[in-house]
């Protein structure tokens, strides 16, 4: 089942299911069953919803305006140079652990918005990438546990102005600016999904296929993923981890293929819908 975050017809956020083209509204202007999306994992909602969404208030899917899939993570942690391909194509292989960085909530964006490409950035870039949500405290979880901590999936777009990121060691101005972490459409339980290792991400930019690999291909799995992080912060139901992109980004091709105002970027991962976003320049 496909749960989102969206406005509700008064301009409030909640949340709910997506079925067959429709919205049903499980939030605060619905059924009630929990605030917002975020609080449906915290509270065992999230994955439970069954048949009682049919009683909920119902629109288009075409009518609604996304948010991010969590609108309001605790912490979002991301995962940087994690595909062999990606590791290639910028030079840097073979990592001894995980490069981690995070990003700040207020930057996220729902499927359908602007991406913002900062007015002081001539590098704007996307980054196709898997997102987990946590669903239980975690800290200090073994890999075999690992799985057992995530609530569920959704596609991420990780936005990133390359000549702020490079500036320095230290990447995250270049993924902090508003309107450019897009998240979503839908979260989707990790019960119903399957094997993780055989989505296959793609990403396009205005219909030309950029990116596209197996999520068996990151470098460092989920559950190493996990364990990593947890290991030196603990992390809550509702968080975030953000898993890492292919190779293809716009920065590395030959002539480079970095994003102009108008571009069309489009995430798609096996089950978890497209994630679509145009450019627009920051006025």
């Amino acid at each position: 089942m496909h749960h989102a975050s969206f406005s509700a017809p008064d301009g409030s956020p909640t949340w709910g299911v997506i079925v067959a083209g429709t919205a049903y509204d499980l939030g605060p202007s619905g059924l009630g069953l929990a605030a917002d999306l975020r609080d449906a994992v915290v509270s065992g909602v999230f994955g439970q919803v069954g048949d009682r969404y049919l009683d909920a208030p119902a629109r288009p899917e075409a009518e609604i305006e996304f948010l991010p899939a969590i609108t309001n993570p605790s912490k979002i942690i991301c995962i940087g140079v994690n595909y062999r391909s990606h590791q290639q194509e910028t030079g840097r292989t073979e990592q001894k652990a995980p490069t981690v960085f995070t990003r700040f909530a207020d930057t996220q964006i729902g499927h359908l918005r602007p991406a913002l490409m900062p007015a002081s950035t001539t590098q704007f870039d996307y980054e196709g990438e898997l997102a987990l949500v946590i669903g239980k405290e975690a800290f200090h979880v073994g890999e075999a546990d690992a799985w057992d901590h995530i609530a569920g999936y959704a596609v991420y777009n990780d936005f990133t102005a390359r000549d702020w990121q490079r500036a320095t060691s230290q990447w995250i101005p270049g993924k902090n600016f508003p309107g450019t972490g897009a998240f979503g459409p839908y979260l989707v339980s990790a019960a119903d999904l399957g094997n993780v290792d055989e989505l296959v991400l793609e990403t396009r930019v205005n219909g030309d296929v950029r990116q596209k690999a197996s999520v068996g291909d990151l470098y460092f799995g989920i559950p190493e993923l996990i364990a990593h992080v947890t290991g030196f912060t603990r992390l809550a139901p509702g968080d975030v981890v953000v898993t890492g992109t292919p190779g293809g980004v716009g920065m590395f091709m030959d002539p480079q293929g970095l994003l102009s105002e108008g571009d069309v970027v489009e995430v798609e991962i096996t089950g978890l819908g497209v994630l679509r976003n145009t450019v627009r320049r920051e006025r």
